[in-house]
């Protein structure tokens, strides 16, 4: 049986990933062989998912991490060029745009072995983000590129720096299989409403963890700012990355926001459902934002996911207090109508199938 050699390293990795590994064992086509760099390595965001999710534990797992990223991904590539080495996979398989991920490519690329990426062509048009340059080298090397949307698509034909011979393809957004999937999981195991004494409705969600705002006094300090007097308001609850409690001490910036510590899959969606609406810099999030028919503000200069922007499910302010705060004003009563369909359905399964295709 042919193998896959998969590519994780971040939470959003891990709850796609869930999504085809679950498919590749229905399907009994592929052997998947699963490797985590370890890039995110704290319990809360790396092995819970995994646990929750009932993804294989990784075969190969590797502590990489809290180290700059040209040493981070030389190192990364290292290791994943021996597990070429001993799985001999028919094909590598990377998702999004970390370290981890430009890893497996230019490992995949060394190697001679077929590279797939999911989530392919998305641009914020925004080099001086590392995942922008993750991004755009990982497509460059690729020989499946399995795109979100139609604009990411365009993106890919207009920039024409794709190997010749890759095959392009409108799969859709693999999250919204996600979404769905795992959603009825949430409801009966997820006991975070409870243990925060949460209804529906009647509290925010934001999430800050972009190296642009952490990183950025003035940029940390305007987004939370504006999130401390909306709490004067409506509660809002923050799921602290370890990235941003460790800048908000740095500056001992205090506020009093309900900060929790890092959730897992299930909580998250449950707490997704049944917020007001979404305050975030992350690009996940958005779209999970979106599929749980949910308002997003989005407190960065640019986004990958324009559609969104155009549909006016989602509103973007960057790290601009007065604009978070008018934003929130405006979109707090949400009366939206979330029924079209931006990133596909059935996902998984066309991506499957094209893998089969690109494979066999």
């Amino acid at each position: 049986m042919k193998k896959i050699l998969t590519i994780v390293g971040a939470r959003p990795q891990f709850v796609k990933a869930a999504v085809l590994s679950r498919i590749f064992k229905e399907k009994d086509v592929f052997k998947e062989v699963i490797l985590h760099t370890g890039q995110h390595f704290d319990t809360n965001m790396s092995a819970v998912f995994f646990e929750e999710m009932s993804i294989q534990k990784p075969d190969y797992h590797f502590e990489i991490h809290s180290m700059p990223r040209t040493e981070m991904i030389h190192l990364m590539v290292q290791k994943i060029i021996k597990v070429i080495e001993i799985e001999k996979p028919a094909a590598l398989l990377v998702y999004g745009d970390t370290n981890s991920t430009l890893a497996g490519a230019i490992s995949a690329d060394k190697k001679g072995v077929k590279l797939i990426h999911v989530e392919a062509g998305l641009r914020s048009f925004n080099l001086e983000m590392p995942e922008e340059r993750n991004r755009i080298a990982t497509d460059a090397l690729s020989d499946l590129l399995l795109c979100p949307s139609q604009t990411a698509i365009n993106n890919l034909l207009q920039e024409a720096k794709t190997k010749s011979n890759a095959c392009i393809v409108n799969s859709g957004d693999i999250m919204n299989d996600a979404v769905d999937y795992y959603s009825r999981f949430s409801e009966e195991k997820s006991n975070i409403l409870q243990d925060l004494k949460l209804t529906e409705n009647t509290f925010i969600l934001a999430t800050i963890h972009r190296q642009d705002n952490t990183d950025t006094l003035e940029n940390l300090k305007a987004i939370f700012d504006a999130l401390q007097e909306i709490t004067k308001e409506t509660q809002v609850i923050m799921p602290l990355h370890p990235r941003t409690k460790k800048a908000l001490e740095k500056h001992q910036l205090q506020y009093n926001l309900t900060f929790i510590d890092p959730v897992g899959y299930f909580d998250m969606l449950a707490l997704l459902k049944n917020c007001s609406l979404v305050i975030t810099d992350s690009g996940g999030l958005q779209k999970e934002a979106f599929f749980c028919k949910k308002f997003a503000i989005i407190a960065r200069a640019e986004t990958e996911w324009v559609e969104l922007i155009d549909h006016k499910f989602a509103n973007l302010v960057g790290a601009n207090a007065i604009a978070i705060i008018k934003a929130y004003k405006t979109y707090k009563k949400n009366d939206l109508d979330f029924s079209v369909a931006l990133y596909g359905d059935n996902v998984g399964e066309k991506i499957h199938q094209e893998i089969v295709t690109l494979i066999n």
